[in-house]
C-alpha cells in the first residue's frame, strides 16, 4: 500500500464497498495523495494535503487506484482501504455508516507531529505524520531530463534508470533550477510498483542529514518515477571499486567520515518508536554529496521492525547476497541487527577496497568476509588485508579497532552485534585517534620546539607507511 505506515488500523474491505459505508464521520479528512480514475477518463487525477472528502470525489464511477488514508477528529489512528469505488456522488459531510471488520495489525506512527522534529532521533533527524512531496507530471520530467536522453543517465538496474535532470522548485519565486536525479521505473519490472511505494512510505515522511532526500514523485499512467536531491560525488561503491581519473582512492580519513555518516543514519532508522529496517545496506546504496558526505538512498526493500516483545520479523528473503545476515538468508528471520551484518561487510570493503563478493577472485577469496575474519583478529597480519590504495597511509591503532568493530557486526548470532548507536560511538573514537595522531605531529614539528638529538622529527608510532608494511 502506497502509504501503510501512516495506518495503526486497517479495515479490509471485501469487492467494491461504498465509500459511504467506509467513512467514520463528517470530520474525516484524506491524508496524503490518493489516485482516482473515472469511466469517462483513464488519466489519474490527484490531490494532496487535507481537504473534505466530499469535495475530492468527481464522479459516481470515481474509483480509488491504490490506497487512501483517512483520520477523524474523534482518533488519531488511520484507516486504510484499497480497490474501493464510490457507488454514489459523496457531497454531503454528514455521511455515517459502518466501519466493516477491524484488525489490530499495528504499524508505524510517528511520535512526531508533522514538520517537527524530536530530540529522540539523534543528529537533526524527524519523522513526518504525512510525506511532504511535490508532484510531478509526466512533462515536467521528461523536460528536465532532456527528454531522457542516454547522456543524462546516472545509474541503470533492474528497477530502470536514473537520470540527472534540472527542475525550478519554486516556479513562483522565480528560483533558479535545481539539479535532481529522477528515478524512472521499468514498467515490466515486477517489483518496480512495490519498491516505488515503499520509497514513498518510507523516504517521504522521514528526514536526517544522512538520509537522501526525496523531493517528489510522479505516477502517470504506467509512468511511475521519483525524485531526488542530486549526490554529485556518486556511490561509494564506485570510489571503492572502480578505477580512473574520475574516483580518486578514498584517503584514510575520507574513508572513516563517509562510514560514520552511513551509520548514523542508518541508527537514526533504528531509533525510531517502530524501528525501520533498511534490508539493503550496501555500498552501492551510500551517495556521496559534493562534500563526501555520505547519505542512505533506495528504500525500497524497508521493512517496519518487530512489534513490542518480538525480535524479528518473518518475511520473504530480498537484498543482495554477500550483504545479507546469514539468519535471514536462512530463516526470512529479519532482524534489527540483521541491518549491523550488512553495514559489517561494507565496513570490511572500506578496509580491505574488495567487493563482498567476486568471481574473478581466487575460490577461497571469493567471499570477502569469510576470508577476512581470521586476518582482522590478527594485529600483526591486519596489514594484509588493508587497501593498496591507502599506500599505508592510516593510523594503525585506528585501523585495528575499526578490524575488531567489525568482527562484533559480523557475528552470526544477531543479538552478539551491537547496536547502530554503538557503532558510532565506536567509529568517533576510532576518528579521534586520528584527530590526536595529527596534533601530536603538529606538536612534534613546530618551530617553536627545541630540536635537539632527542627531539628530531619522526613517525607517529601509531601509524603506519608504505615503507613500514
Amino acid at each position: 500500500m502506497l502509504l501503510s505506515s501512516l495506518a495503526r488500523l486497517h479495515l479490509p474491505l471485501e469487492g467494491n464497498t461504498s465509500l459511504e459505508d467506509f467513512i467514520k464521520s463528517s470530520s474525516a479528512t484524506l491524508v496524503g495523495p490518493a489516485y482516482y480514475s473515472t469511466s469517462e477518463c483513464s488519466s489519474f487525477m490527484t490531490t494532496s494535503g487535507d481537504i473534505g472528502l466530499g469535495d475530492f470525489i468527481k464522479s459516481s464511477s470515481a474509483t480509488l487506484i491504490w490506497s487512501a488514508y483517512y483520520c477523524t477528529s474523534e482518533c488519531s489512528s488511520s484507516m486504510t482501504t484499497s480497490g474501493m469505488s464510490a457507488s454514489k456522488r459523496t457531497t454531503s459531510s454528514s455521511t455515517t455508516a459502518t466501519t466493516g471488520k477491524l484488525s489490530t495489525a499495528s504499524t508505524f506512527m510517528p511520535s512526531t507531529v508533522s514538520g517537527c522534529s524530536t530530540d529522540d532521533y539523534p543528529e537533526g533527524g524527524e519523522i513526518l505524520e504525512s510525506p511532504n512531496l511535490r508532484i510531478f507530471t509526466f512533462a515536467e520530467l521528461k523536460s528536465a531530463c532532456r527528454g531522457f536522453r542516454a547522456e543524462t543517465v546516472l545509474g541503470e538496474g533492474g528497477f530502470g534508470k536514473v537520470y540527472k535532470g534540472w527542475v525550478d522548485m519554486n516556479p513562483a519565486k522565480g528560483s533558479t533550477a535545481t539539479v535532481v536525479a529522477v528515478k524512472k521505473l521499468n514498467p515490466e519490472s515486477v517489483q518496480g510498483m512495490e519498491q516505488w511505494q515503499s520509497e514513498v512510505n518510507f523516504l517521504g515522511r522521514i528526514s536526517h542529514p544522512n538520509l537522501v532526500k526525496l523531493l517528489g514523485y510522479c505516477m502517470e499512467d504506467s509512468e511511475l518515477m521519483l525524485v531526488y536531491e542530486f549526490m554529485a560525488k556518486g556511490s561509494l561503491e564506485n570510489h571503492l571499486f572502480r578505477r580512473g581519473a574520475v574516483y580518486e582512492p578514498l584517503s584514510w580519513s575520507l574513508r572513516l567520515k563517509i562510514v560514520i555518516g552511513a551509520a548514523r543514519g542508518l541508527a537514526f532508522l533504528h531509533s525510531s518508536e517502530r524501528q525501520i529496517i533498511y534490508r539493503d545496506f550496501k555500498a552501492s546504496n551510500i551517495l556521496l554529496d559534493s562534500h563526501f558526505n555520505a547519505k542512505l538512498s533506495d528504500f525500497g526493500l524497508a521493512k517496519h521492525g518487530p512489534d513490542d516483545g518480538e525480535s524479528h520479523v518473518t518475511t520473504r528473503v530480498m537484498g543482495t547476497y554477500g550483504y545479507a545476515a546469514p539468519e535471514y538468508v536462512s530463516t526470512g528471520h529479519l532482524y534489527v541487527k540483521s541491518d549491523v551484518y550488512g553495514f559489517g561487510v561494507v565496513l570490511l570493503e572500506m578496509l580491505c577496497g574488495l567487493r563482498a563478493l567476486d568471481p574473478s577472485r581466487p575460490s577461497e577469496k571469493l567471499n570477502l568476509v569469510n576470508w577476512a575474519k581470521p586476518l582482522l583478529a590478527d594485529r600483526r597480519r591486519l596489514s594484509q588485508l588493508m587497501d593498496s590504495r591507502l599506500e599505508g597511509q592510516y593510523h594503525a591503532r585506528g585501523a585495528f579497532h575499526a578490524a575488531q568493530l567489525t568482527l562484533k557486526c559480523l557475528s552470526g548470532e544477531p543479538k552478539s552485534r551491537p547496536s547502530m548507536k554503538e557503532v558510532v560511538e565506536a567509529l568517533e573514537q576510532i576518528e579521534s585517534m586520528k584527530s590526536k595522531s595529527k596534533s601530536r605531529e603538529a606538536r612534534r614539528d613546530s618551530p617553536s620546539m627545541p630540536r635537539g638529538r632527542g627531539n628530531s622529527p619522526r613517525s607517529d608510532s601509531g601509524r603506519t607507511n608504505s615503507r613500514g608494511r
